[in-house]
């Protein structure tokens, strides 16, 4: 790891106080799809890491107030990178990496940088780390079973075909197999002998 990367990946620690859903441990391995991605697919890592490392800095101000961390997550990455003279032609190219690499912000990804960093951050919600995000999320929220479930229906299962390089493809096909495996087995354990025809009762057992 260069110096830059080094001061980027401290400045960018300081931002996470606490850990969650989309906390520190998000990033550092979105930096590592990144690093495996950017490699397959030819990318100047010199756009996509600092990228990687900045997308989420802005997640927790957003949890308190509501601005869009996309957005200010590009205006931080700006702004550091200027404050450390890294070069110039480079910082627009990751600002727009940032910016475009949320879900639901209706900003295409426009070069190979961004395109792979919207891969990456739509990966680590896959999975089963897509499976044990969304209920920590959930439970962050106070919400349950029902809400966590909900929340991969109607967004994790759609991840798949929003891939846009082929390595990433190739990850998100076993990924989105474990959701529906995970599905599939949870719903047969939350109905576990509430047949009447099943033969057996209710599991009464709790977790120990």
């Amino acid at each position: 790891m260069d110096e830059r990367t080094a001061m980027m990946l401290e400045y960018v620690k300081t931002a996470f106080q606490e850990s969650g859903a989309h906390g520190f441990d998000h990033t550092a391995r979105v930096v590592r799809l990144c690093e495996v991605l950017g490699a397959r697919e030819g990318a100047d890592m010199d756009i996509l890491i600092p990228a990687a490392l900045f997308h989420d800095i802005a997640r927790p101000l957003e949890e308190e107030t509501g601005v869009p961390h996309e957005e200010e997550g590009a205006r931080r990455a700006e702004s550091f990178l200027r404050s450390i003279h890294y070069p110039e032609d480079l910082i627009p190219k990751v600002v727009h990496a940032v910016r475009a690499h949320r879900y639901s912000s209706g900003i295409t990804p426009k070069t190979q940088e961004a395109r792979i960093l919207s891969d990456a951050d739509n990966l680590d919600a896959m999975g089963a780390v897509g499976v044990a995000r969304t209920f920590l999320q959930a439970g962050e929220r106070g919400g349950g079973i029902a809400e966590a479930t909900g929340h991969i229906h109607e967004k994790l299962l759609n991840l798949k075909a929003l891939m846009y390089t082929e390595s990433a493809r190739s990850i998100a096909e076993r990924r989105h197999a474990f959701l529906n495996t995970f599905l599939e087995t949870l719903d047969d354990e939350m109905l576990a002998g509430l047949s009447p025809s099943s033969g057996a009762g209710p599991d009464t057992h709790g977790p120990e």
